[in-house]
C-alpha cells in the first residue's frame, strides 16, 4: 500500500505514480493508494494516530502485507507505525536502496550500494530487537551487566563501513588511473547524464552503436559503461559515459556511496543532459538532476540538453524545428529533440558534438586521434 503526506512541496506526487513505479521495480505489487495533507510530520507515528487508523483500515481491506511511505522516516517513526499498524513499514528510501541492490552489476556498483544499505541500517538499530543483555562471567566475577545485541550490531555495522570505505578507495584509484590516460591521449569527455527512464542508454547505445542494457524501467542500468568515438568533424576522439539516472529525494546514501561514479560526470568536459520530453514534469525531473549536480561539484561542466522521447508525444505537440536554444538557469544552452529509439535528431546532434570538441583546446596538440572502429568499452573491475 502507498502512502503520501502533502506538507505544501511543489513537487508532491498527488497519484502516487514514481512510487508505484519505484514499487514494480522491486518487484511489489500495489494494491492501493492513498494520500494526505498535513503542516508537518507527526513526531510519533509521521500521519497521526487519526490516519495511522485509517491506513490499517484500507490496508486490511485490500489485504497489503506492507506499508510504502513516499517520503523517509524516521526510524522512530518506522518503529512506531509498525507497531501501530501491525504490518511491516518501509519508506523511499529502502525502497531505493532495494532496487540498487538488485541491479548493481559490477564490483564497484555492489560494492557502492552495500555501503548506502549499511549505513542506512545503521540508524535503524535503535530499540528493534527484544534481546536479552549477554551474560557476565561466573560467581565472584566484579563487573555489570554484559555486551547488550544492539552494542554488538552496531559494532558489526560499524567494520563493515569501515571496510567497505576502504575497498571503495581502490576502486576510486583504479578509476582516477582511467581518467589521467583518457586525458594523455587528449580523450574529449562527454557524460550522459538525466533523470531515470529518461532514454540515456538507448541514446548512448545509439551513438556509439553499443549494446548497453535499456529497457522502460527506472533505474535500468546502475553501473557506468564508457565508450569511444571519432568525431570527424573535430579530427578527435570522444569518451562517451552514460551514468547512473537521478531521481527524486535520491538517499544522500546513495549520493555518497556513488561518488566514485557520479564523479565521471564532474570530470566531464561536456554533459548531455537527457529529458524525457514526453512527461509532463520534466521541469521538474531537470530541477531535480541540476540539484544532484551541483552536490556532486558538476554545475559548471557545460550542457546539452537532449529532449528524447518527441515521437511518444501526440503529432500537434511535437517541435517543428529540432534544435533551439533554452535558458538553463538564466544562461542559454544548445536544445536537441530527438528519438533515440527512431533516430529523429540524432545527426544534428553529432554535428553539436563535434563542434563542442572542436572548440575544446588540446592538452597535447601534437596528439593524433586516430579514426576507426568504437574502442572496446572499459572492462569492469575485477573482484
Amino acid at each position: 500500500m502507498l502512502v503520501g503526506v502533502d506538507f505544501g512541496q511543489p513537487h508532491f506526487d498527488q497519484a502516487l505514480e514514481e512510487l508505484g513505479l519505484l514499487a514494480q521495480t522491486a518487484g511489489l505489487t500495489p494494491v492501493a493508494r492513498i494520500t494526505c495533507k498535513r503542516r508537518a510530520p507527526d513526531p510519533a507515528l509521521f500521519v497521526g494516530t487519526g490516519k495511522a487508523n485509517e491506513i490499517q483500515q484500507t490496508a486490511l481491506m485490500h489485504g497489503a502485507t506492507e506499508i510504502l511511505f513516499d517520503q523517509a522516516l524516521s526510524p522512530a517513526q518506522q518503529r512506531n507505525l509498525e507497531r501501530e499498524l501491525g504490518l511491516a513499514v518501509n519508506d523511499r528510501t529502502l525502497l531505493i536502496l532495494e532496487i540498487f541492490a538488485q541491479r548493481a552489476r559490477s564490483h564497484e556498483g555492489k560494492l557502492q550500494v552495500e555501503l548506502a544499505r549499511l549505513q542506512y541500517l545503521s540508524t535503524r538499530l535503535v530499540r528493534r530487537w527484544s534481546h536479552l543483555e549477554r551474560q557476565t562471567g561466573g560467581a565472584g566475577v566484579r563487573g555489570g551487566p554484559g555486551e547488550k545485541q544492539i552494542e554488538l550490531d552496531r559494532r558489526m555495522i560499524g567494520d563493515a563501513i569501515k571496510r567497505t570505505k576502504e575497498r571503495l578507495v581502490k576502486v576510486k584509484r583504479q578509476r582516477q588511473t582511467q581518467r589521467r590516460q583518457r586525458e594523455r591521449r587528449d580523450t574529449f569527455n562527454i557524460s550522459l547524464v538525466g533523470y531515470t527512464n529518461a532514454g540515456k542508454s538507448t541514446l548512448f547505445n545509439a551513438l556509439v552503436k553499443a549494446r548497453a542494457y535499456a529497457a522502460d524501467q527506472l533505474f535500468a542500468t546502475l553501473d557506468t559503461t564508457t565508450r569511444h568515438l571519432y568525431l570527424g568533424e573535430a579530427g578527435r576522439q570522444a569518451s562517451l559515459s552514460d551514468t547512473v539516472g537521478f531521481i527524486r529525494d535520491l538517499p544522500h546514501g546513495l549520493v555518497d556511496a556513488f561518488q566514485a561514479t557520479l564523479q565521471e560526470a564532474a570530470d566531464a568536459d561536456l554533459l548531455l543532459h537527457v529529458i524525457d520530453a514526453a512527461n509532463p514534469g520534466f521541469p521538474e525531473q531537470m530541477a531535480e538532476v541540476q540539484k544532484v549536480l551541483a552536490d556532486i561539484g558538476a554545475a559548471e561542466v557545460p550542457q546539452v540538453l537532449v529532449f528524447n522521447k518527441i515521437d511518444a508525444l501526440v503529432e500537434e505537440h511535437r517541435p517543428s524545428i529540432l534544435s533551439d536554444m533554452y535558458e538553463l538557469d538564466g544562461v542559454p544552452v544548445p536544445r536537441f529533440f530527438t528519438s533515440a529509439r527512431s533516430g529523429i535528431g540524432l545527426a544534428a546532434l553529432r554535428e553539436q558534438l563535434s563542434l563542442s570538441a572542436a572548440k575544446f583546446p588540446l592538452a597535447n596538440p601534437n596528439a593524433q586521434a586516430a579514426p576507426g572502429s568504437y574502442a572496446p568499452e572499459v572492462p569492469d573491475l575485477a573482484v
